[in-house]
């Protein structure tokens, strides 16, 4: 199902790699106009030139800082004049026992997993409400339901998502807006790699062996951008079938 994607402005954050880059590629597919960004400018301009998107079409862009991921979308705007999906997909996972005192790691999660979400909400909802038309999609994750040890942090900045998403998705009615809250289990990505405990590494690595292709996301973010306006897909929860939690 993929009508209503040809010719959509989508901006995605953290588009260099995983779930990002798998959405980027299939939207592209499907016909949208893409707007990209991350840190890792190298890798946006190598996906770029794959997709064959013009070299403005990436920005790169640090979530935590507010005026990044403004300039992201006003580089949207400059080259389509609107912004019809904001994807705030950026997002880490060091995750750790809290006993290990990792304030650093806790600070970053809460920096980039929902101040990040929140930039992107502050930059897109100005243009949406001009407009009168947009959806949000912002990543929260299976975690964001269900907490389990060593993930209290990660699990609080998801659970976080979605309840912005929530109380968005009830303030933007008077503006035709959509909010959809995407929330996976274990998909392949390179989200474990911030990881340093070596114990909830461990573990974790045992999850990510049932992992599923990023590309299962990227399914699901077509399937809620392809509704027609009147259906607001608000949040879908999948995982492997393997997984049990």
């Amino acid at each position: 199902m993929t009508e209503n994607i040809q010719g959509k402005v989508v901006v995605i954050t953290g588009a260099s790699s995983g779930l990002g880059e798998a959405t980027a590629r299939l939207l592209a597919l499907q016909g949208a106009k893409l707007v990209l960004g991350a840190r890792r400018l190298d890798r946006l301009q190598s996906l770029a030139r794959e997709l064959n998107l013009a070299d403005q079409a990436v920005v790169q862009t640090d979530v935590t800082d507010r005026h990044q991921v403004q300039q992201l979308v006003d580089r949207a705007v400059d080259l389509h004049g609107r912004v019809d999906v904001m994807l705030n997909n950026a997002g880490v996972m060091p995750s750790a026992m809290l006993e290990r005192l990792h304030v650093d790691e806790w600070d970053r999660m809460i920096d980039v997993n929902i101040k990040g979400v929140m930039y992107g909400i502050a930059a897109a909802l100005p243009v949406m409400q001009k407009q009168k038309s947009g959806q949000f999609i912002n990543v929260a994750s299976v975690a964001g339901h269900k907490v389990g040890p060593g993930g209290t942090v990660y699990a609080a900045t998801k659970h976080a998502v979605r309840v912005i998403s929530e109380g968005l998705r009830q303030e933007v009615k008077p503006y035709n807006i959509r909010t959809t809250i995407v929330s996976p289990g274990a998909v392949a990505t390179e989200l474990t790699d911030t990881i340093t405990d070596p114990d909830v590494a461990a573990g974790m690595r045992q999850v990510y062996e049932q992992a599923i292709s990023a590309d299962s996301f990227a399914r699901v973010v077509s399937f809620a951008m392809s509704q027609p306006e009147d259906v607001d897909i608000n949040e879908v929860l999948f995982r492997p079938t393997s997984q049990a939690y």
